[in-house]
């Protein structure tokens, strides 16, 4: 479905589903190259800026949760980008759409658009952007907080959980921002020059929102590391306890066995006459117990 919106010579197209025609649109109208219409076509592209003498055909990706609020997926966002038009193509993000309702909503109600050029539109939209990322990146630092604080709460299988849908969250950012690093230096170093005057300073803070957003990155990638280093540590530890238990245990028990074993042979035994060898037999297997079990305490092993 394709929605226009007139912003005095500007004009914002968003196209959430593109059809053939629109395709065709973009070949004989706009005169886009076959290739950016391609990836239009494909879904998961890789992150680019494409310049043109007349255009700019740009990739991105930016990070939403799923239905369940859980993980952590990417979201495409594809722009061509001309002096007087900005064409928004494909389900992009829910950011875009909002805006672009926004937008549409001022429109019908008569009131003045505040963005006159596709530069700022476009940097309307990838501050939007940036800044609904840094609030998903904060999400996943509480959350971190989170795990730090019941590391010690005794709770394995929860902290298991929550510890590898943060890790596979961290990777899953991890990988879509890395190679779009190279695109918005593209921006700042004046590669891509736009349309309008004095677009540096606004391209720099886009750059400044993503450096800050991967130094977070990065910080809790070694955050979530150590954070699972110290529980397998904490695990470890706790079954090496129960394994000192288990063999302490056995090792006293050993010898009780032995006696208890010994005497329920059917063979002639010392002491199987006497009225009191049951009793003689219980007193030396408690003292036996009871003098390895002190032995035990006093190497600190109990």
């Amino acid at each position: 479905m394709k929605e226009v919106i007139k912003i005095g010579r500007l004009r914002w197209l968003h196209i959430n589903e593109p059809t053939e025609e629109d395709f065709d649109e973009f070949e004989n109208k706009y005169h886009f190259h076959q290739l950016d219409i391609e990836d239009c076509r494909q879904i998961n592209q890789r992150p680019k800026v494409d310049i043109y003498d007349d255009y700019y055909f740009l990739i991105l990706h930016f990070p939403v949760f799923d239905r369940q609020n859980l993980f952590v997926k990417p979201r495409e966002l594809k722009v061509f980008w001309g002096e007087d038009f900005l064409i928004t193509v494909g389900k992009t993000h829910w950011i875009v759409d909002n805006m672009f309702k926004e937008a549409k909503e001022q429109e019908k109600n008569g009131i003045d658009f505040e963005i006159g050029t596709s530069d700022a539109l476009l940097y309307a939209i990838l501050e939007k952007l940036m800044t609904e990322s840094v609030f998903i990146l904060r999400k996943m630092g509480l959350e971190l907080e989170l795990i730090n604080r019941e590391l010690f709460s005794g709770k394995a299988r929860r902290i298991i959980e929550r510890l590898s849908i943060t890790r596979k969250n961290i990777i899953a950012i991890n990988t879509m921002f890395k190679p779009q690093l190279r695109v918005f230096n593209k921006f700042e170093s004046g590669k891509v020059e736009g349309y309008a005057d004095n677009m540096e300073d606004y391209w720099g803070n886009i750059l400044d929102y993503y450096n800050k957003m991967w130094d977070m990155i990065e910080d809790y990638g070694e955050l979530i590391e150590g954070l699972s280093t110290t529980f397998d540590s904490m695990q470890t530890n706790k079954t090496n306890e129960i394994m000192k238990t288990l063999t302490l245990i056995s090792s006293i028990i050993l010898p009780l066995t032995f006696l208890t074993g010994l005497y329920g042979m059917n063979v002639l035994l010392p002491m199987e006459k006497n009225g009191l060898a049951f009793w003689i037999i219980i007193v030396t297997m408690v003292i036996i117990g009871g003098g390895m079990a002190a032995y035990f305490k006093r190497r600190k092993w109990l």
